[in-house]
């Protein structure tokens, strides 16, 4: 498992840096966080080169890989040299990549500056890119020599792209802590402790991927609400002004998968209500035609849990506990749908 440093990033990168030589040093930044971060991190580094991408989860793609190995082959760098991803879930997941498969794997670390970041995408070594359409679809497993958190770059980011993080925070903890459930439902988002909930799930996750670290088996319980969320946040990819943030999927995916969990008698019906209500409260109801809902299921098809043409998927069966390869027909993810369009 990779080391997790959760502490003021001047300290924590001159701690990773200390006593290394790389022949070369290359941060990677998107327009967003070469504004707002490189600045923070910049005079903490010694002579490096600065790589520059577009911001988005639409330009996660091949074509921003061949330009990032482009320029670190124009940059001339070897096999000892260390890339830095400074940014959100698209820059980690996509210069991992770039690293991992540069000249068969180069050094990389992830300071991660979002919150989804901070408590999910650094963490555990998933690495890809979109492809055709379908998230993540290209990757390898591979991890960093460091993840390097620090709360203070939340204070870049706006309130959405805090509340999509916070998605994830609640999957941590419906699918593995009860207790922390049952502290942070009846609080808004802006009285969280952003702090201690980073520490929290960034523990959970780590346990989980330690005891699977390719997703073999227990892991895939960190897929809760991804099945219908990802085939949501991929239809509306392209979408322009509907395009969703992560965890605004998510969050609808954990509300269909939770009305599963109930018809299927896994949790009862207070639980689920429970769950519903916050998840509303905090991330409103996306706004989903219902003529779209059979590309949606078709998108289902693609999910990398999937054996053969049965769709799986990890179910919650009780607030902290989670089953994992859960078949899910495409009768019971449209009645999901057709639940929480209201119809």
């Amino acid at each position: 498992m990779a080391q997790v440093i959760i502490d003021n990033i001047s300290n924590s990168l001159g701690s990773f840096l200390e006593g290394k030589y790389y022949s070369k040093i290359v941060v990677l930044v998107d327009e967003h966080t070469k504004k707002f971060c490189y600045p923070i991190v910049k005079s903490n580094l010694p002579n490096h080169k600065l790589i520059t991408i577009k911001s988005g989860e639409h330009n996660k793609t091949i074509a921003t890989c061949q330009s990032i190995w482009e320029q670190m082959t124009n940059f001339e760098l070897d096999r000892h040299s260390l890339l830095i991803n400074l940014g959100g879930g698209v820059i980690g997941d996509m210069g991992g990549f770039c690293a991992a498969t540069y000249k068969r794997g180069i050094d990389f670390i992830q300071i991660p500056t979002t919150l989804l970041s901070q408590v999910d995408a650094s963490v555990g070594g998933k690495l890809g890119i979109d492809f055709l359409g379908f998230k993540n679809h290209i990757g390898v497993f591979s991890l960093p020599n460091a993840v390097l958190i620090d709360a203070f770059f939340l204070q870049t980011l706006p309130k959405n792209e805090l509340r999509s993080g916070f998605a994830e925070i609640i999957k941590h903890c419906l699918i593995r802590d009860k207790n922390k459930w049952n502290e942070i439902k009846v609080k808004d988002l802006i009285n969280q402790d952003l702090a201690d909930l980073i520490k929290h799930s960034v523990e959970i996750k780590k346990a989980v991927v330690a005891e699977d670290p390719t997703e073999k088996g227990l892991r895939k319980i960190l897929n809760f609400g991804h099945t219908l969320g990802h085939a949501i946040e991929t239809f509306y990819l392209d979408k322009g002004k509907k395009r969703l943030l992560h965890g605004e999927a998510i969050a609808a995916g954990m509300i269909m998968e939770s009305y599963l969990a109930f018809e299927k008698k896994m949790i009862d019906e207070k639980t689920f209500l429970d769950i519903e209500e916050f998840l509303f409260t905090v991330y409103g109801r996306v706004e989903i035609d219902q003529i779209d809902f059979e590309n949606i299921l078709a998108l289902t098809q693609q999910d990398k849990k999937n054996k053969g043409k049965i769709v799986r998927a990890a179910i919650i069966d009780g607030i902290g506990s989670c089953q994992y390869d859960v078949s899910l027909s495409k009768k019971e993810m449209l009645r999901a749908l057709q639940y929480y369009k209201g119809i």
